[in-house]
């Protein structure tokens, strides 16, 4: 193998060698129950249904499609279930990343570890080692490089998946520093294309091209020493805020994202970008107790970068709806909640929701905290035609770190999830072994549960 580069030597070594301390693979552990959950509730999607039939027409018997009987490679069970898992926009957020971390990362050590036989505890330090690089570049690279088009679920999810699927494969620091360039020249995805199908599959294909980085680094390929940090690399050509890597990296191993950062559980399935706006409105609906018809305008501050991935005013699908803070807004006030009935097509075009959906405005708040990580902030005001005018500031959402999800609440989304796609005992089961994933010996225990409706 060619010489590596400095920085990519010292991620190769971080893939190979790191050591996860017991509470970033509790986090990792909470990360696997809800994207496992969500894979099972997105599996019965449009998007999820096309992909499965694909790679079920390619072949392949190693790993499981969550929530049915088809078999697949591990890169097409990556591919499957990474769609799935972002096929409701239910999935976990980092806010450093800016990036749905868990939709690629859980399906590609999951399809690996299944793979290779590998036990629950190998899993948790796998994803914590994908996810710490993800977050490092996503700390280096944001705002800019989500600004200017680029999905950072898809591209730094990729090069994330990457990392962990070496991990589980147990390359040596060269290969695993190989996987990563194979993996930056594989890493894609456009916002242009959110609120349409092809938003769930970036997820899924940063997870089987993570999948397969790993799996050509081990079979002896070799890819340039500067691809992450070189003058056409994947920082300059995907417009990274800053050039080098070598500060970004410095503490890897000594300091954890997965700590400091950390996973953000989706309470609402919508782009997280509504999600400040939904606490606040469904806090002052159960406070005040007003209803659809009592609201005369509802005005909505958010920080700049919530506009570019809130653009669809007018939803006509559901998917366009998950990125629609005036069918989001106006949803809340009618039915009281947001779940993943909201989306489907009768609630779409309820002529109440339609009614006070064009009383809806957003706008850039500049009284906003500059310094706060984007979107996580939102103010609403409602005014009500007799006259009253309600105001409430979010600072976070329900499932954000600050504000956790109880295990209650995990427990109840991962039930009514699974539902959708497992028998409530073969839910239940699942639930059981999630919970205690790090004792597993064999994550196939698990994969098994997972495999359709028994």
């Amino acid at each position: 193998m060619s010489h590596i580069a400095a920085a990519t030597a010292r991620l190769g070594d971080f893939v190979s060698d790191a050591a996860p301390p017991a509470e970033a693979r509790a986090r990792a552990a909470i990360a696997v129950l809800d994207t496992v959950g969500v894979s099972l509730a997105g599996a019965s999607e449009p998007a999820s249904l096309i992909v499965r039939q694909v790679v079920a027409s390619e072949g392949g018997d190693a790993c499981t499609v969550f929530g049915t009987p088809v078999r697949a490679s591990m890169s097409g069970a990556a591919l499957a279930n990474g769609t799935a898992a972002h096929a409701l926009d239910y999935d976990d957020m980092c806010f450093v990343s800016l990036a749905h971390p868990s939709a690629p990362l859980v399906p590609a050590v999951l399809a690996a570890a299944e793979s290779e036989r590998l036990a629950g505890r190998a899993v948790l330090d796998a994803y914590v080692v994908g996810f710490e690089i993800e977050a490092r570049l996503g700390r280096l690279m944001n705002p800019r490089h989500y600004q200017r088009g680029w999905h950072c679920t898809s591209t730094l999810g990729t090069v994330g998946a990457a990392a962990a699927v070496s991990r589980l494969l147990r390359l040596d620091a060269a290969a695993a520093g190989h996987a990563l360039a194979i993996a930056a020249s594989e890493a894609s995805g456009l916002k242009e294309n959110f609120g349409t199908m092809v938003k769930p599959l970036h997820a899924g294909l940063a997870a089987r091209n993570g999948v397969l980085a790993a799996l050509l680094a081990q079979a002896g390929m070799t890819a340039s020493e500067r691809a992450l940090d070189g003058p056409q690399g994947f920082l300059h050509a995907l417009d990274s805020e800053a050039a080098g890597l070598d500060e970004a990296i410095a503490d890897l191993g000594d300091r954890w994202e997965m700590l400091d950062t950390g996973i953000t559980v989706k309470l609402y399935p919508s782009c997280a970008g509504t999600h400040p706006s939904l606490d606040a409105i469904l806090d002052l609906r159960r406070r005040e107790g007003f209803g659809a018809d009592e609201v005369e305008r509802i005005d909505i501050g958010v920080d700049a970068i919530v506009p570019t991935i809130l653009i669809h005013d007018r939803p006509a699908t559901g998917l366009e709806g998950k990125f629609s803070l005036p069918f989001c807004a106006a949803a809340a006030i009618v039915f009281g909640r947001v779940g993943i009935d909201t989306f489907e097509a009768a609630r779409l075009t309820n002529p109440d929701v339609t009614a006070l959906m064009p009383r809806v405005t957003m706008r850039v708040d500049s009284s906003l905290d500059a310094g706060a990580p984007p979107l996580t902030q939102a103010r609403v005001q409602i005014r009500l035609r007799d006259g009253r005018v309600l105001t409430q500031h979010a600072n976070g959402a329900r499932g954000y770190l600050a504000n956790p999800a109880s295990d209650e609440e995990l427990d109840e989304k991962f039930l009514a999830c699974a539902g959708r796609a497992l028998t409530a005992s073969s839910a239940a089961r699942a639930l059981e072994l999630l919970r205690t994933i790090e004792e597993l010996e064999d994550i196939r225990t698990l994969t098994g549960v997972l495999g359709g409706r028994r």
